[in-house]
């Protein structure tokens, strides 16, 4: 008797499906069934998951950047292993517990200008704090964004979200800006109102893979601070190693005034953002003893989410993972790059480290171009799926594309891949790409399918 969360899981296996349909989201499988990604999965380890037939399959989608070391690495499991053996006191509320301070010790001293931290649950709440920071230490009530931004969907973060199928409907929002992303000038037209309180960028798109060009961090930080407004770098999906430095910002040799971070620094575990910022922002907002919890959350700073989060950044030290996630970035580029040499599909090879986004444009041929306009007709970026399918179905790869109406896959594998999985994807790509090229190939044969359901539905 009692509870056996094995047994359970060996007892209901088969249901998840059924469950999700009844209880959950029903779009949800509905979606996956469509596009042939209805596969259950009961292990996984690394950069490799495997399904009940013991067929494994390769991870170049990390969660969407969540598993940067991999998943289940046995460091971190130990860890969480050790710390709930030791039946810590936690989330007492009125204590202050050792584990969040040596987290904030260890993620400051990787993270060149941040001073202090806020501690929550996830990138949304990140991103919540880091707009409440902003408006406070400024007295301005303006957050500029970019067009095609992602920050997350709770209230505030959808207000500073560039995409407008998650933003129709939930109408109103915050009185916020967009402006074309990495556009000095825009940018320079919104300050000139004098109301901007911050300039909230990802030094990377995580929507198209969209790069911010060389010195442009540093020349929005000026043209910010002349105007009395600060410069937020969301980090969410960039952070923890993604682009073979800790942070993308230090690539542009800039100090942002506000950073957001969480998914990979989860270690795959636990739930955990943080919100680090220059000393100045914490000293306004939490000026007195009466603002003491000013802004706060119950499951700040708990101690499964802090074990987790030093464990992580000690991996990432004790494996070199920054160093890996520059190579291995660079050696899928320069292949990418020689297969995009043979297929006039590919339009563009972009990305810094492990985050790489192929982007795909219309062929020169009759046969092709009619095919194209087909799809995009049904649905703008559909092609790139006809990429992701294959990947996925032939060669037991997931990737995924990266923003909806956009032809590009995203590629985020996690951080500890090697030369072996970098070559495994790249030989699958390429397969994938001869034939979706032919007319009465796999890759259009199932963009006839998805069309026929836009139609039909």
């Amino acid at each position: 008797m009692g509870f056996d969360i094995r047994a359970l899981i060996d007892e209901r296996r088969g249901q998840a499906a059924a469950l999700h349909e009844q209880y959950l989201n029903p779009q949800v499988p509905r979606v996956l069934h469509a596009i042939g990604f209805d596969r259950e999965f009961v292990r996984a380890e690394g950069a490799y998951y495997w399904d009940p037939q013991g067929d494994r399959y390769l991870d170049f989608l990390a969660g969407f950047g969540v598993y940067g070391i991999g998943r289940n690495h046995p460091v971190v499991r130990k860890a969480l292993h050790d710390v709930l053996d030791a039946e810590l006191a936690d989330m007492v509320q009125f204590d202050l517990p050792l584990l969040p301070g040596l987290v904030a010790e260890q993620l400051l001293a990787r993270a060149p200008g941040m001073e202090r931290v806020y501690f929550c649950n996830s990138g949304s709440e990140a991103v919540e704090a880091a707009l409440k920071f902003a408006r406070y230490a400024t007295g301005k009530r303006r957050i500029v964004f970019c067009n095609h931004a992602y920050h997350g969907l709770t209230a505030g973060a959808l207000s500073v979200n560039g995409a407008k199928e998650f933003r129709t409907g939930f109408d109103p929002l915050f009185p916020d800006t967009a402006v074309p992303f990495a556009d000095l000038a825009a940018l320079e037209r919104e300050l000139r109102r004098g109301d901007v309180a911050a300039y909230l960028i990802e030094p990377i798109q995580g929507k198209g893979v969209n790069i911010a060009p060389p010195g442009y961090l540093r020349a929005a930080k000026e043209l910010l601070h002349k105007h009395g407004a600060l410069l937020i770098c969301d980090e969410v999906q960039t952070g923890i190693g993604r682009t073979g430095r800790l942070f993308a910002y230090e690539h542009d040799d800039v100090e942002p005034d506000i950073v957001t971070v969480a998914k990979a620094l989860s270690g795959g575990y636990v739930p955990i953002g943080a919100t680090m910022a220059k000393r100045s922002v914490f000293d306004k907002v939490f000026s007195s003893m009466d603002r003491v919890f000013v802004h706060a959350s119950t499951f700040m700073g708990n101690q499964l989410a802090m074990t987790a989060a030093l464990a992580t950044l000690s991996v990432v030290d004790d494996e070199g993972l920054l160093d890996n996630a520059a190579r291995r970035g660079e050696e899928l580029m320069t292949g990418l790059r020689a297969i995009a040499d043979d297929h006039p599909l590919i339009a563009d090879v972009r990305g810094t480290g492990l985050m790489i986004g192929i982007e795909f444009g219309r062929p020169d041929t009759l046969r092709g171009r009619a095919m194209w306009s087909t799809l995009n007709t049904a649905r703008k970026g559909l092609f790139a799926q006809l990429v992701v399918v294959p990947l996925f179905t032939r060669h037991r790869i997931l990737t995924q594309v990266a923003g909806d109406h956009m032809a590009v896959v995203k590629l985020l594998p996690p951080l500890t891949i090697g030369s072996a999985e970098v070559e495994e994807f790249l030989t699958a790509f390429a397969d994938v790409m001869s034939g979706a090229e032919r007319p009465n190939g796999l890759a259009w044969d199932f963009g006839r399918t998805l069309v026929k359901q836009a139609i039909t539905r």
